[in-house]
């Protein structure tokens, strides 16, 4: 009955630990991975999840996008950002439109920022000048694989 028990509860805990969910950043005392900067910005932070269910968290897009080209991204399971216009609020980078614009600074010098539609980030752009980017064409401008 005991080992049962056990057998139950080490089952239970592996399938929890390797969920592939966004965790949450505890800004003010989460580190990047990247940079070791403490996380901070609400608007610019970003985060991975391994299809293993292991987080990595980032205090911007930037330092995630370095961070792809160290790793086989084909491992990864969640890429999220925050939406600029929705600080804290992680949203799914392969659906965000990125905007680069030197009115919008951003914690690591990139200028770079996400938004959960295109339409807003035109708006945005529009009034800030920039440079905008689908998932696919920032992994290229990033040379990410």
């Amino acid at each position: 009955m005991i080992n049962r028990f056990i057998f139950v509860t080490l089952a239970i805990l592996l399938l929890v630990s390797c969920e592939v969910s966004p965790k949450p950043i505890d800004y003010g005392s989460d580190g990047c991975h990247f940079c070791s900067m403490t996380i901070v910005d609400r608007q610019h932070a970003a985060e991975i999840v391994t299809k293993k269910g292991k987080a990595y968290k980032f205090d911007a897009v930037e330092c995630m996008m370095n961070h792809l080209k160290d790793i086989d991204i084909n491992t990864v399971g969640l890429f999220l950002v925050n939406d600029y216009l929705t600080p804290g609020e992680l949203i799914d980078a392969k659906e965000s439109t990125f905007l680069i614009s030197k009115a919008i600074p951003s914690p690591m010098g990139e200028y770079l920022s996400a938004f959960r539609s295109r339409d807003v980030a035109e708006q945005i752009e529009a009034e800030n000048k920039g440079e905008l980017y689908s998932w696919d064409e920032l992994l290229t401008r990033f040379k990410v694989q």
